[in-house]
């Protein structure tokens, strides 16, 4: 039995399935601007967001809490990639699930524990190293099981992928700083 409101638990589980749904079915897009097509896919913009997500529900619920939405999370972006992302006559399309899903879960139960060690210190190290550390694992694992021996040139991509990914997380600090604002707050009233 879960001892925070449901409700909160529920909207960032729904919001975790969502964001890996949507960064499943845009990894399959590549960026055609500037000549990003060979380097980047629109999906290094939305899952770094994922990493947010976890974040703040560590922060604000503790690390066993923020586990149970990340399984939570993992199985109805599952879910949701298996019935809008995936192909099942194309083996790239049924990689993809495969690599995603275990991407997601290895990155994010390490970016979970890596923030519940750093919690400790200045507000931002726990979700800036956490999320680079996540993100780099994600990124190798989810381009290796999904574009290993395939033509498609995946290290070029997963290199652009990450890039952006460290780009985004360090825009996410602002929308978590702003959280933790508001979580002191509402704790002072």
């Amino acid at each position: 039995m879960l001892k925070v409101k449901s409700i909160p638990f529920i909207i960032l589980a729904f919001s975790m399935a969502v964001v890996v749904g949507l960064s499943n079915y845009l990894v399959q897009y590549p960026v055609n601007y500037m000549g990003l097509k060979d380097i980047l896919t629109y999906g290094a913009f939305s899952y770094p967001i994922a990493f947010l997500i976890t974040d703040m529900s560590n922060r604000k619920y503790g690390k066993n809490v923020a586990k149970k939405i990340v399984y939570l999370g993992f199985i109805l972006g599952l879910l949701l990639t298996l019935y809008f992302s995936t192909n099942y006559q194309n083996l790239i399309s049924i990689r993809i699930a495969a690599g995603s899903g275990t991407a997601f879960l290895v990155a994010q139960l390490i970016d979970v524990n890596i923030f519940d060690k750093l919690r400790n210190k200045i507000w931002f190290t726990a979700p800036l190293v956490s999320s680079l550390i996540g993100s780099s694992i994600d990124t190798f694992l989810f381009f290796s099981i999904s574009f290993y021996g395939t033509e498609i040139n995946w290290m070029t991509l997963s290199f652009g992928d990450l890039t952006v990914k460290i780009v985004v997380a360090l825009v996410m600090l602002i929308p978590f700083r702003i959280f933790l604002y508001n979580i002191r707050e509402s704790q002072t009233i």
